[in-house]
């Protein structure tokens, strides 16, 4: 027997305990405020555009014009910068980061399934819980509105959202933390829920992101040269060769993504060759990072395609101010961002791609995964409204998995309750802060527009 002191972990109802105490602090209904102070949202935005590739600013600009949901997908540094400054829990979760309800979509698990998942992860790192509930809250108005939806139906999706978050938070904490580990959301299975009209929609979506495979992207995107070698089709501005110097850094640094990978897919990556790299234009906020697509060929000719995508502080540190904890600190000082963008992103889903991994470049940390392995989405801005209401809380379902993993969550579901009182409060700063992004959308399109 060991005679070494031990102390035992805290239960899950003194971390329940302590997350209703938290209530007496700061109460649900404070949760509702927005900050009133002098802002600079056109001054966040161009110091992230100052790291960018500035050919590329421009479509950036364009992109994010487009109309107000997609300005809001592309200012999660502002909104960072706005939660900072209002009232917090300070609960700390892995968080996404970018959690709207356009990042939440389909792929393929390594056991070749589809699921339903969080999506993108550039901008993860541990924050208050709330904070990626509003974000997706805030998104479900903002997507509502868009269309001229009738406000009593996006509102009362937005409160169901936070409603759902609470009770799925609430039903994981119930299991054990390795029962939360193997929780997924079964894309197939959600057929069987929901009208007539929601299934059609869920069908739909399922055949699209089925039919996205990585084969056909190598059809649509590659052709053999004279000397047999697959090379990518330019598509300006979108996607482009690199200089020959760039390739060759790819090409090098490879080496050392394939060193972050598991001994079977290291295995698997053992039968491919380099062919070719190209720059490639990806989402709305991302418009103007460093991303790369390059495929690979074995000596069959069987191509793969691997995305390698750069990875820079998250929002929610360097714009948000969210202390990091220090291990993850010192991890990062060690591997670079993009080793932080492939850990939260192997905790907050449910199953993940094999194939991440990361490397440090010169200047530059970089991340590593598929491409277009049967990835899809739900356009959530063109929904009826049954079907947007389920896809609402499917996004909160996720989210509240995600944030599950977390040794807070306990604190979370404490502070949180049924889920009422919080939904009021969550719903009407998303109906605030929705307004406050219109506005700035408005500065935005004049800005952009008196550049032109």
């Amino acid at each position: 027997m060991t005679t070494a002191a031990w102390a035992a972990p805290t239960s899950r109802q003194d971390d329940y305990a302590a997350g209703r105490r938290l209530r007496r602090e700061l109460p649900r209904r404070l949760l509702a405020t927005v900050p009133t102070r002098v802002r600079d949202p056109l001054g966040i935005l161009a110091a992230q555009n100052a790291g960018r590739v500035a050919e590329l600013v421009p479509l950036r600009d364009e992109r994010m014009s487009a109309s107000p949901f997609a300005f809001y997908r592309g200012t999660a540094a502002l909104m960072a910068d706005d939660l900072a400054a209002g009232e917090s829990t300070e609960i700390l979760v892995a968080s996404c980061g970018d959690a709207h309800v356009a990042n939440f979509g389909f792929y393929a698990s390594p056991q070749r399934t589809l699921v339903f998942d969080l999506n993108d992860f550039d901008e993860s790192a541990w924050a208050s819980w709330e904070w990626d509930l509003k974000r997706l809250v805030t998104s479900i108005v903002v997507a509502g509105q868009a269309t001229g939806r009738d406000d009593a139906v996006t509102a009362d999706a937005a409160r169901a959202a936070v409603r759902r978050y609470a009770r799925a938070l609430a039903v994981g904490e119930t299991s054990t933390p390795l029962a939360r580990f193997y929780q997924h959301f079964d894309a197939a299975g959600a057929l069987v829920t929901g009208d007539k009209a929601s299934r059609k929609v869920l069908r739909a979506a399922i055949a699209d992101a089925e039919r996205r495979t990585g084969e056909r992207a190598v059809r649509k995107m590659t052709r053999l040269d004279a000397d047999g070698r697959l090379r990518f089709t330019e598509q300006p501005p979108t996607m482009t060769h690199v200089t020959d110097e760039v390739a060759g850094a790819v090409d090098a640094s490879l080496t050392q993504y394939i060193a972050t990978t598991r001994a079977d897919v290291r295995l698997v990556l053992s039968h491919y060759t380099f062919s070719d790299v190209v720059r490639r234009v990806v989402g709305v906020g991302s418009v103007g990072t460093r991303c790369y697509i390059a495929v690979f060929v074995d000596g069959d000719g069987a191509a793969l395609l691997l995305q390698v995508k750069e990875a820079g502080r998250s929002v929610l540190e360097e714009y948000g101010g969210c202390p990091q904890p220090d291990e993850v600190t010192a991890f990062v000082d060690s591997h670079g961002q993009g080793a932080r963008v492939v850990a939260l992103q192997r905790i907050l889903q449910g199953s993940s791609d094999p194939f991440l991994g990361h490397f440090r470049g010169a200047t530059t940390d970089y991340y590593v995964r598929q491409f277009r392995d049967m990835k899809g989405g739900i356009d959530a801005e063109t929904l009826e409204d049954g079907p947007f209401r389920l896809y609402a809380q499917a996004c909160a379902t996720v989210l509240a998995r995600a944030h599950g993993q977390s040794p807070n969550a306990a604190r979370v579901v404490g502070y949180l309750g049924a889920g009422n009182a919080a939904a009021e409060a969550v719903v009407e700063w998303a109906y605030a802060y929705a307004a406050l992004s219109r506005a700035d959308y408005g500065v935005f399109v004049d800005a952009v527009s008196s550049r032109s």
